[in-house]
């Protein structure tokens, strides 16, 4: 079916050439209205000819043509109260702050307890290759797709593209109703109606499997190893685990492979920093059927990494079941975490050494730029200038054989979704994304404010402020290390002086 500019009239007020395009399903059209008046499509009634549409199919519409007229019924929400305490927002700098921060993203309404979905997908936006892969998917929204793999991947891309091309809060009422529509449990209310808060890091892993379902790998070589998966690539980690009884020397060790797409930082009166939690979790002792032994025995199970992933997710285990008050209560001990990970005390002693020789490169570059701080090289001149306008040239960050992987150990911390409240069904949720330099943007739905490295890293813990809940890493970056035309000149005039020596 095509593409219609249709006319819509609201009470006293008529809007123009809005487009309505019937391939799409009728939620986003009455997305579309929802911005324009303010009415959410479960209060919204739009009639053609008597007709009322719905949400999920045109079925029953006939009739549509350019400039026809629709009538809309419903009263739009009350605006949100003004916040007590001032924010320094976007909308608020001077003209060239603004266009310092015009690659800001914007930030995303409220629509009812959603900060944790909206926490969510800000998160993930950080990661390039994700917003390219669902630009270049072709999902659609149709009465089947809507709800699923192909449905959330489609609301993505659709939210990611609106959010792109606006410095405007955008309303991601579509998202929601697609996530509400694929895993009903996320749209249980509440007293008054209202939808229930829900788990943040529950919510990332069920986007993560839906995406891993719909958008599939890249790379087809016969050299390169076969990952079915996109998130799988970039977002997946293996680990080769070692399983032995305890009670028993004659039962031959049990080796398997296991896959994930998160690490998990345990945390006990012990636990202080990221890296204890997360070396915690390589060995545990877990009861089992001893075939051996003929009964439960227990066994030690030993985990070391086998494949590091671009992007590296940590889930700091901060919830637990209080079977008392029914509620998953938070563990509010500060644990610290880095700007700056080094994952290789994780590794096996197979990947340790498959990532030597990314390492040594960060390694020679650090040492170039020591020498050439030592040499005084520092000092500005004619030709710094024209180092300084080419473009920084990087190595790869994943190994040749396996895209998405990393190849160095190294990563850099691009993204932190906290907790700020006493149960993962309760308080709120707010994400916060590294935009350059020592940068951060916080995004708290619809509210950005800007934050520096030293206001990221307060939110370890030990209080009822924002609390670190899931961590983003991205690949570190090692510059291609290029000497200047002055140093290319001195090398050329050793050459001759090397010669006369022989």
């Amino acid at each position: 079916m095509p593409v219609y500019k249709v006319n819509v009239k609201w009470g006293k007020e008529k809007f123009s050439e809005i487009e309505c395009n019937t391939d799409e399903a009728p939620l986003i059209f009455k997305s579309a209205l929802y911005s324009l008046t303010g009415v959410v499509p479960e209060r919204m009634k739009v009639m053609v000819k008597g007709k009322a549409i719905g949400d999920d199919s045109w079925s029953g519409i006939k009739n549509l043509k350019n400039n026809i007229t629709m009538m809309m019924m419903g009263s739009a929400s009350d605006l949100p109260p003004e916040p007590a305490e001032k924010t320094q927002f976007i909308e608020d700098m001077t003209e060239s702050q603004v266009n310092q921060a015009s690659d800001y993203p914007p930030g995303l309404h409220n629509l009812g307890n959603t900060c944790y979905m909206a926490a969510t997908l800000q998160c993930l936006k950080t990661v390039p290759e994700l917003k390219a892969k669902l630009e270049q998917s072709s999902g659609q929204f149709t009465r089947q797709s809507m709800v699923g793999s192909e449905g959330i991947c489609a609301a993505m891309k659709q939210l990611y593209k609106e959010m792109d091309t606006t410095s405007e809060p955008v309303t991601p009422l579509v998202m929601l109703k697609v996530l509400h529509m694929t895993f009903p449990r996320f749209a249980e209310r509440g007293e008054g109606g209202v939808f229930q808060q829900q788990d943040a890091n529950e919510c990332w892993t069920e986007i993560m499997r839906m995406m891993s379902e719909y958008l599939p790998g890249e790379g087809s070589t016969s050299t390169e190893t076969v990952r079915k998966s996109f998130i799988e690539q970039y977002f997946g980690g293996e680990n080769v685990t070692t399983l032995k009884c305890s009670e028993s020397e004659e039962e031959p060790e049990a080796k398997s492979i296991e896959k994930w797409t998160q690490l998990r930082c345990h945390i006990n009166t012990d636990v202080r920093y990221m890296q204890l939690g997360l070396t915690m979790g390589l060995k545990e002792n877990i009861e089992k059927t001893s075939p051996t032994l003929g009964r439960n025995a227990v066994y030690v199970k030993t985990s070391n990494v086998n494949r590091l992933p671009s992007y590296l997710t940590i889930n700091f285990i901060r919830f637990f079941y209080k079977e008392k008050e029914n509620i998953n209560a938070k563990v509010l001990k500060d644990i610290k975490f880095p700007m700056e990970y080094d994952a290789l005390e994780l590794c096996s002693p197979e990947l340790k050494e498959k990532l030597a020789p990314a390492r040594d490169l960060f390694e020679n570059l650090r040492q170039k730029k020591i020498e050439k701080e030592l040499s005084g090289k520092d000092i500005k001149n004619k030709h710094d200038e024209k180092d300084e306008k080419k473009e920084v040239k990087y190595e790869p960050t994943s190994f040749p054989d396996d895209i998405g992987s990393n190849n160095s150990g190294y990563y850099e911390l691009q993204a932190v979704l906290t907790h700020q409240g006493r149960s993962s069904s309760s308080g709120h949720y707010v994400a916060w994304v590294k935009h350059k330099e020592d940068n951060w943007i916080k995004c708290d739905d619809e509210k950005l404010s800007i934050v520096k490295d030293e206001d990221v890293l307060k939110l370890s813990g030990g209080g009822d402020w924002h609390v670190a809940y899931t961590l983003l890493y991205g690949p570190k970056r090692c510059e291609v290390w290029e000497e200047t035309e002055e140093k290319k000149e001195e090398k050329k005039e050793e050459v001759p002086e090397m010669e006369k020596m022989e």
